[in-house]
């Protein structure tokens, strides 16, 4: 059972989605040792830090700290790629306050949902952008994107609890938009709007799902055992021993197998 005190997010969510049982070795049964995800693990682990300095320049950059002297700390060849990207295609924030880091935590049901925000940009009582930094190899279809429980989660909580950005006024679905910027495309984003039946869809469905989990007998493992090749936690279900290889999951993230019935309006 999990413990009165948890917290969900969209990384849970979306673990439970992609496989329950993954979901319970993680987050109830708490394993610690866990197989390489991805090979070759070097170049894995590389990646992922590289993402995060890429996130890290970005946001100081957004405080204030001048472009030159973040440029000298991109110190490898995709660092130097992404930063020069995101200089040459600036985001146009003008009269938009920008909250970069920012959590929000919301009741749902017995628990409560939080998420952590790469960039909220509220132009108070008008507009709230919320950007999301994405250093994929691939560029993702717009229509995965918009499946994502990432997304679902981080435009519904923002609704749900982003007032106090907005001079005390609760935000209307209508004026949240959620932006992936993807530092490989920097002139390819991908913009998805909101409204008022995704919100209402969107925070019936994260209530359903939490009073799913909470009162699932047992936590399968997925059918799609593709996905294993690519999963942490392989070797306790018995589902192979070798790392999936990171150029193919890369391709699933353009190709996915996408549930129509939860997508997004995207923008033009």
């Amino acid at each position: 059972m999990l413990p009165g005190n948890f917290i969900f997010s969209q990384s849970s969510l979306q673990d439970y989605a992609d496989c329950p049982r993954r979901f319970e070795l993680r987050y109830i049964r708490q394993l610690q040792w866990p197989a390489v995800e991805t090979e070759p693990a070097l170049e894995n682990e590389r990646r992922q830090q590289e993402g995060q300095l890429f996130h890290r320049l970005v946001q100081q950059h957004l405080i204030g700290i001048p472009e030159e002297r973040l440029a000298r700390l991109a110190s490898t060849s995709d660092l130097r790629r992404w930063w020069e990207n995101y200089i040459s295609y600036p985001i146009s924030l003008i009269d938009y306050a920008k909250h970069t880091e920012s959590t929000l935590s919301a009741a749902l049901g017995e628990f409560r949902l939080l998420a952590k925000y790469d960039l909220i940009a509220v132009r108070p009582g008008n507009k709230a952008l919320v950007y999301d930094w994405k250093t994929y190899a691939k560029r993702p279809r717009n229509e995965w994107m918009a499946a994502r429980w990432q997304t679902r989660v981080y435009r519904a909580l923002l609704v749900r609890a982003g007032a106090h950005l907005n001079g005390g006024a609760p935000l209307q679905p209508e004026q949240v938009e959620m932006v992936y910027w993807y530092a490989n495309y920097p002139s390819d984003p991908c913009i998805l709007r909101y409204d008022a039946v995704q919100y209402r869809r969107d925070w019936a469905a994260l209530e359903k799902f939490v009073a799913e989990i909470t009162a699932a007998p047992e936590f399968p493992k997925t059918e799609e055992e593709a996905r294993c090749a690519f999963c942490a936690y392989r070797s306790y279900c018995e589902r192979g021993i070798v790392a999936g290889q990171g150029d193919e999951i890369e391709a699933e993230l353009s190709e996915p197998e996408i549930n129509f019935e939860q997508i997004q309006e995207i923008a033009l």
